[in-house]
């Protein structure tokens, strides 16, 4: 499980870089700007929960 994690790290990053590469910054909240604006968020929200999995997984281990 320590993997996916990494990999989907990895994903996130590789997806936040390619929708930072969409945003227009004179128009940041119209088109396809706002499209990637909110995929950004996303995925930083998926970063949130991927932390806090991991987190929870190493308490469980220090539990046990």
């Amino acid at each position: 499980m320590k993997i996916f994690t990494y990999v989907m790290f990895v994903v996130i990053a590789a997806l936040i870089i390619f929708n930072v590469t969409m945003l227009d910054f004179n128009n940041l909240f119209q088109g396809d700007s706002l499209i990637a604006l909110i995929s950004i968020v996303a995925l930083l929200c998926g970063v949130c929960i991927l932390l806090i999995y991991r987190t929870s997984k190493i308490i469980q281990n220090k539990t046990k």
